[in-house]
Parts: structure tokens; sequence; C-alpha cells
């Protein structure tokens, strides 16, 4: 293995320019000649690649976003897009790829396994759905992010004495949501994994009203339905004063926790140790306190665990 590119595709997470750094250092303290490929597959079809030098990665650790830009590539899904991007991999005799994304950037990586190049794939993702790793790049800065939300808007529905429904992202799955409801002291907290009855939520809020609480928080996963409805329909049935916050990007974007920083340090350099092995065809994940990697097929055919105990746990301690 002489000559690797690294590529961020998807939605960005904070986190991923850790990653891309470690990448970088690692395969040069190796002398493997490193190239950064701009907008993911876009990028490969455009050919849009550079050198990656030491100064490239410079004082990026704490930056959010990442620095080779990253897109969504409808061209790459077809025949005619993989090709090109195939056909310019083979002309830069590139030999393996680092592929930072989550589940769909996963699989345009088997694409490029599939024409003869080794591919390892590192989970970054705020959605944390990624079935071979406890925690996803990003993740721990989107809880931080919503947990920090959560703290600020308490303050202003004590004073108002409001019910605030807040909505936060996932895609179709609830990890934000629940991790960042338990920490955030949420009374309810709705996500797809788990059916959830709305006259419910609202004896629950009236239960709080009854023995004299201020304000209530109902945390709601993009995934499990709107907060606009949610909150009309808390609005209808108790005759509560309810305010709807949608957080939206703002949870991709910010500093990197120390967390993230250091999952992403660790999972970039052991996808260049894998890279240097002549293994690809593998992602990267951390799990039980080990970094690990894992088969596409694998990580394909898995579903990311929800954490029943933490949705009891939350349950339990909102009572």
């Amino acid at each position: 293995m002489k000559k690797i590119a690294v590529l961020t595709s998807g939605g960005d997470a904070p986190g991923m320019n850790a990653a891309i750094r470690a990448v970088v250092r690692k395969s040069i303290y190796h002398r493997l000649k490193i190239y950064g490929v701009r907008r993911g597959f876009v990028g490969l079809i455009n050919r849009e690649m550079h050198p990656m030098q030491l100064s490239s990665v410079a004082d990026i650790i704490h930056r959010g976003g990442t620095i080779l830009h990253t897109a969504r590539s409808p061209e790459f899904l077809t025949k005619e897009g993989q090709k090109k991007a195939i056909e310019f991999l083979q002309e830069e005799k590139v030999e393996g790829i680092v592929i930072i994304g989550g589940d769909g950037s996963f699989r345009g990586a088997r694409v490029l396994e599939e024409a003869g190049f080794n591919t390892v794939g590192v989970p970054a993702t705020i959605d944390n759905d990624i079935p071979c790793t406890d925690f996803c790049i990003g993740f721990d800065t989107a809880v931080n992010t919503v947990t920090d939300a959560i703290n600020k808007v308490r303050d202003t529905a004590t004073s108002h004495e409001r019910t605030y429904v807040i909505e936060v992202m996932g895609r179709n799955t609830g990890h934000i949501a629940l991790i960042a409801g338990l920490a955030g002291g949420a009374e309810s907290i709705i996500v797809p994994e788990a059916p959830f009855d709305l006259a419910e939520v609202c004896s629950r809020l009236m239960r709080g009203v009854q023995r004299g609480k201020l304000h209530s928080i109902i945390l709601v996963a993009e995934g499990a339905a709107s907060a606009m409805h949610v909150g009309d329909e808390i609005k209808r049935l108790t005759q509560l004063e309810v305010r709807v916050i949608i957080l939206g990007h703002l949870q991709r974007g910010g500093t990197p926790t120390a967390f993230d920083r250091i999952l992403a340090s660790r999972l970039g350099a052991k996808a260049v140790d894998l890279l240097l092995e002549g293994q690809g065809d593998h992602a990267i994940g951390y799990c039980k306190g080990e970094i690990k990697a894992v088969p596409y097929d694998e990580l394909f055919k898995n579903k990311k665990e929800f954490s029943w105990d933490d949705y009891q746990l939350a349950s339990i301690l909102a009572i």
C-alpha cells in the first residue's frame, strides 16, 4: 500500500475533522501518500482530489464540520456515476480509501470494494444508528448540544410556567432524544422505536401540574412525530400553554466534545492500520471499550439496538 485517499460523505458530524487529521497524520507517519477527496463521492466523480500534508490538518481537531466538505451524490447511485469514480481512482493509482460517514457512505464504499479497492469505513453520524459501534463520531456532541438547549429552555419554561415540546434530529432513530432526554430530565420522550400515547403524555403532564410542577419538557425525535402536531394536541387536550422548539441543524454544528475528538482519532488511526494490513471491506467500531473491525455485510444486515433500559429509567425518573 503506497497511496490512499480519505473522504467524508453524507451529513456532517462534529469530530469528522479530528478523524481526517488522524487518517492524514497516521498515513504520513507510515510514509504513505495521502490524498483528500472534496465533497465525498461527488468529488470522485468530478475528480476533486488533492495531496494532504501535515499542515493540511493543522488546527482542525477542535472544529466542527469537515474541511473536505461533504455532499450527497445521486449520480453515484447510477452505474455511470460509479464508473466515473472508479476510472478516476484507477488512473490516480489509489489503492485504499478511508470513508468517513454513515450507512449510505458505507454502501458506497462497498461499490468501490467490489471494483477492487480496499475501503475502510469510519462511522460518523449524530444519529448514532450504525450497528457496528456503541458510539458514532458526533453523537456525543449532538447529545450535549441538546442537553444544553434543554437547560436553557427550562429557565424560561419555569419563568412562564409553560410546557415546551422540543424536536431533535436522529432520522429514523431515537438515540439522541433518549440520551439527551435522560440527561436533561425530560418529562416524556417520544421516539420511533416505542409506541406512544398522547393521552398518557398529557396525563403525566397533568399529574405534575397537580403536585405544583411549574413546567414540563417533552422531547420528540423527528422520526417519531412532528413536534408541531404534538404541541397542538397537548394544548387541545390539557389547555396548558405550550411552546414548540425545533432544534434542527444546530445539533450538527459546534466544537466536538473531548470524547468525540478522542473517538475520531482512534477510529481514523485504526482505519489506516487496516489498510496497511491489506484489509478492506470493513468498518471500524468502538464496542465495549475496544476498537474493532466489523465486515460491511454484518453491518448491513443488523440494526442498531435501542437502549430499552435507559428508556425505562427515563420514564421512572420522570414520575
